[in-house]
């Protein structure tokens, strides 16, 4: 690297920690007073809830702005080169555009790479301590209860089970139902009242049980009070809350996206979203990084105050187009990986687009 990558490199790695530490002040600050009286109303110390809640809350409000933040640095440090004629200057010492952009793409990667690692352990670490303090101290009484209806799953490649209510508190079922096929016909049918963990054997207890066994000619009833299962699914794999796909490690993510395809589970879309967005978004810096530095590169009229509006105006529209993509794969039938990538597609058919109609 030259002096000149030097300079522009320098200048965006310290505009961006700026960044950071501005905004991350100004989410906490907002998130103090919106939280107040509930750390009021728990009788919470500020030691407690700065060590049990915002080391937690802190990397998760940069892991989330992160691409923002770096595309409001690029777009800031190049207006005010571009505004004091550095550019210019630059560009008519012989140096080429491809050439100028080299710093930015070596800032974009770097940061690219620590949001990269810091989603895949790190920012997941830091949400289970945000989540668990916000369950606790926060969510209003009944907005969380822990239970879920209507769970289905497969046990193996011919058996299929399911619980009509679960309280993950209690670690309690009822109406639980198991069914072995054998081709397309009913073998065997389970049925019981209750399900319950025992955590003493590491084995399901149901009670109240109706077995039936199907064969071509016959059918075999029997009733029994209570019987011992050994499934392959424990009261953590039943477990659902709005927190868990960003509690996950990304190695625990795709271990129970795996798992739950594997099971025939519904509604795992999200989980894959979240599991796809998290190799995606580094890409994304990138991408915002190229057109803040193509943006911002021309001097125009209105300096800095229209770059960074044209900037601001781009992160909304991107951020638009994340939650949509995010909402038809959830609730529609797009794929989670399309999902994911679809704004970094557009985006980067975006950048190509300026990037020739850039003055060189």
């Amino acid at each position: 690297m030259k002096k000149i990558d030097w300079y522009i490199f320098k200048d965006f790695i310290f505009t961006f920690i700026y960044c950071i530490l501005l905004f991350t002040a100004i989410s906490v600050v907002v998130d103090i007073s919106e939280k107040t009286d509930d750390f009021a109303k728990a009788n919470l110390s500020a030691k407690f809830v700065m060590m049990n809640y915002y080391v937690g809350f802190v990397p998760f409000i940069v892991s989330f702005l992160f691409p923002l933040f770096t595309f409001i640095s690029v777009i800031f440090f190049t207006s005010r080169l571009a505004n004091r004629s550095e550019i210019i200057a630059i560009l008519a010492s012989g140096t080429s555009f491809n050439r100028l952009l080299r710093p930015y793409l070596l800032g974009g990667f770097l940061l690219a790479v620590l949001l990269w690692l810091g989603n895949r352990t790190y920012v997941p670490k830091a949400n289970e301590i945000r989540t668990s303090f916000e369950m606790k101290y926060v969510k209003s009484p009944g907005q969380y209860n822990g239970t879920g209806n209507n769970i289905y799953m497969r046990i193996d490649s011919v058996t299929y089970c399911g619980i009509r209510y679960y309280d993950t508190a209690s670690r309690n079922g009822s109406g639980f139902f198991m069914d072995r096929l054998s081709g397309t016909h009913v073998v065997y049918n389970l049925r019981a009242s209750n399900i319950s963990w025992d955590a003493t054997l590491k084995k399901w207890k149901l009670t109240g049980i109706i077995e039936r066994k199907v064969e071509p000619l016959k059918e075999e009833v029997k009733q029994e009070a209570e019987l011992i299962q050994d499934f392959n699914f424990t009261p953590d794999d039943l477990k659902r809350d709005e927190y868990i796909k960003s509690r996950l490690t990304t190695r625990e993510l795709r271990r129970m996206v795996n798992m739950e395809k594997l099971r025939g589970s519904e509604g795992t879309n999200d989980l894959e979203v979240e599991l796809y967005r998290r190799d995606a978004t580094p890409v994304t810096v990138i991408i915002l990084t190229l057109i803040g530095g193509i943006l911002a590169s021309r001097k125009i009229r209105g300096g800095s105050g229209m770059h960074l509006a044209a900037g601001f105006a781009i992160a909304a529209l991107f951020i638009l187009l994340d939650r949509f993509s995010t909402i038809f794969s959830v609730k529609g039938n797009l794929p989670p990986v399309i999902a994911a990538w679809l704004p970094n597609i557009l985006f980067g058919a975006l950048t190509w687009y300026l990037y020739r109609k850039a003055p060189k």
